[in-house]
């Protein structure tokens, strides 16, 4: 099937004259998004997504599943832009101690920054619903103080911008010109809070997720962005009731198709292409993070009981071990703090979970020593 999805703009940029793409609104027409070859996959995708929600109401604490889940989201929507910290590098930050790619740390927990941010403002009946100021403020949050902020924060892009290339000539995308983003972006938000009838909610998550991509409304973190959109919307439609699922870990995984899926929307119209691996994406992602959750959930609970029958466990250990899923991590003095007690008990209960195999020591000194939740750690690394 071949539609045209939208018009180029001749725009003059760095001197030379370039072709701009500027897509028509949503839904798509000319013919028509043809929903019903997609009427078997969204059930397979909802389906999965009812599975995961019911596998994480069987654990006792969804907070140490969101825990590991929103931040493998931040570092893999982070890493497909090409960030290379890691989940350790992430807890180490979390834990005060020094990392060595700070920057990297930086653009994923500015991206934690966002997200909560962004869930906050959905979940208050007082704040922003999603919209392009949801967006922009988002956006602001997501720049501050790294490598973008010099990169507008919270701005809608005031000069052309491309993909691909070294300059808008030889670019293999440009997006619409800097004066047409804003009606874009307002169309766009039209279409989410008055969308086609008969389209079903992962169908529109993933028709509005390309059409920003498309539009390309910042000079950095559209794609981090767009994929955070893709969280906010599953917010907005109730999809997950909690955000389990690392969507971006699929799209890393498969990143090439991902981008000429987006590409073959532009060229040929393709939009059933991209539903369809968007749908598949979720279908995949959701399965993984199910799996994850009872892996996740057998090791705690082994470890748990292989505590309890410890007879020098006492209750500093116990609470230790209940907050490891959260703190995988630590130094005595970050532990002692958690736990509101002292240096000595703290140390105590430190052993108690060191002689059964749970934690490990990671330093090897007598002072400063650093301890880890090591088969948790390497759970979640996978």
């Amino acid at each position: 099937m071949s539609r045209s999805t939208g018009a180029y703009a001749i725009t003059s940029t760095l001197g030379e004259a370039v072709r701009a793409f500027v897509p028509y609104p949503l839904p798509p027409a000319d013919p028509p998004l043809a929903a019903e070859r997609f009427v078997d996959l969204n059930r397979q995708a909802e389906l999965a997504l009812a599975r995961l929600a019911g596998v994480a109401g069987l654990v006792p604490s969804v907070d140490w599943l969101l825990y590991s889940a929103i931040r493998k989201e931040a570092l893999l929507t982070s890493q497909i832009e090409g960030t290379q910290a890691t989940l350790t590098d992430l807890f180490d930050d979390e834990a005060g101690l020094k990392v060595s790619n700070t920057e990297d740390v930086e653009e994923v927990t500015n991206y934690l920054r966002a997200f909560r941010w962004v869930q906050a403002q959905l979940r208050d009946p007082q704040g922003l619903p999603v919209s392009v100021r949801l967006l922009c403020a988002a956006h602001r949050h997501l720049l501050d103080g790294a490598r973008g902020s010099g990169k507008q924060p919270g701005e809608l892009r005031r000069s052309q911008n491309w993909i691909g290339g070294t300059r808008p000539g030889n670019a293999v995308f440009v997006p619409p010109p800097p004066e047409r983003v804003a009606d874009l972006l307002a169309a766009l938000e039209r279409f989410i809070h008055d969308p086609a009838p008969g389209l079903p909610a992962l169908v529109k998550v993933a028709l509005i997720h390309a059409q920003f991509e498309t539009i390309h409304p910042f000079l950095d973190g559209n794609g981090r962005i767009g994929r955070l959109l893709i969280a906010a919307l599953f917010e907005h439609w109730g999809l997950l009731q909690e955000p389990l699922m690392y969507l971006s870990g699929y799209l890393k995984q498969h990143q090439a198709e991902y981008y000429r899926r987006l590409s073959l929307i532009r060229g040929e119209g393709d939009w059933e292409g991209w539903v369809s691996f968007f749908l598949e994406a979720v279908v995949a992602a959701a399965a993984e993070a199910e799996r994850n959750i009872i892996a996740v959930a057998s090791l705690i609970t082994a470890d748990r009981r292989c505590l309890l029958q410890s007879p020098k466990a006492g209750p500093a250990s116990y609470r230790l071990f209940e907050m490891l899923p959260m703190m995988p991590r630590f130094t005595v003095e970050h532990a002692r703090q958690r736990l509101e007690t002292t240096f000595p008990t703290a140390s105590a209960a430190i052993q108690v979970l060191e002689a059964l195999g749970i934690l490990s020591e990671l330093t090897g000194q007598k002072k400063n020593r650093v301890y880890s939740y090591r088969a948790y750690v390497e759970l979640l690394s996978r």
